[in-house]
């Protein structure tokens, strides 16, 4: 779970799109919430990856992502969509959901639901009425599942690399804070640390060490941009040794340091 989300998200929607090279951290590195998200893409394609398994999209894709699942997308300057908090689960998928609809019907009913949530998340809405518009949206995900299963969604995520790679994700979901190597993850696994890097470089397409270190890379970034957290204390609270050991490791993955990245980033992240 991320530090920064220990209180249960409200039903909120919020705008996807590209915010420049430097700020590709904001939807392209690995992270987990506590609570559901579904992302609908309107405009603009590229890849995702989903509890470790990763796919391209395009245009009318919903993206359903279970609490606690793992996550990344591209987002380059073509694409547009938006992304729902979902507070509440219940009438919600339990697995990661990947639908592309093809249906131009299909296409202008999804964009609908998300259309009069957002109305009815204005101030002069009603959250009923937005409720009520989400669990149509929940009906409407579920038909499309059902009508699905005689073709199911991906059948690579049914493959053995792709689920130990996801519980491979959802191992690091849980304690990217821990300070755990590729090889205390791979022993909890029951297999090598070499078979696991060749099991995510085939479904992730990247490393068992990106993926760990993604994570921690994106929770750093929120730490350092939604609170005054001394360096150091962030240091130790994402299990790193030392607090330079924690700034040659950001500024390799950022291009700068901490401290640098605090004073250049306001608070603006699709959460």
């Amino acid at each position: 779970m991320s530090l920064m989300q220990n209180v249960p998200s409200a039903l909120a929607l919020a705008p996807l799109s590209h915010a420049g090279p430097t700020m590709r951290w904001r939807t392209e590195a690995m992270r987990s919430h506590p609570t559901a998200r579904l992302i609908l893409i309107t405009k603009g394609q590229g890849r995702v990856t989903v509890a470790g398994l990763t796919n391209g999209y395009g245009p009318n894709n919903l993206i359903y992502l279970p609490p606690q699942t793992m996550y990344g997308i591209e987002v380059g300057p073509m694409v547009h969509g938006h992304v729902l908090t979902l507070p509440d689960t219940n009438d919600w998928p339990a697995e990661p959901v990947h639908l592309r609809l093809v249906d131009v019907w299909l296409q202008k009913e999804a964009a609908q639901y998300f259309d009069q949530i957002e109305r009815e998340l204005q101030p002069a809405g009603h959250p009923k009425a937005a409720a009520l518009w989400l669990g149509l949206l929940a009906i409407f995900l579920d038909r499309q599942l059902r009508a699905q299963v005689a073709t199911p969604n991906d059948s690579r995520r049914d493959s053995a690399a792709a689920k130990l790679v996801a519980r491979y994700t959802q191992l690091i979901a849980r304690d990217f804070q821990l300070d755990r190597g590729v090889g205390s993850y791979a022993a909890e696994l029951g297999v090598t640390p070499t078979h696991l890097a060749r099991c995510c470089q085939q479904v992730a397409g990247r490393s068992a060490l990106a993926l760990l270190h993604d994570r921690i890379h994106y929770e750093a970034c929120v730490l350092l941009r939604d609170t005054q957290v001394p360096i150091n204390r962030i240091a130790e609270m994402l299990g790193f040794h030392s607090a330079a050991y924690f700034t040659r490791s950001f500024q390799d993955k950022a291009g700068q340091t901490p401290s640098d990245f605090r004073r250049a980033n306001a608070r603006s992240l699709v959460r």
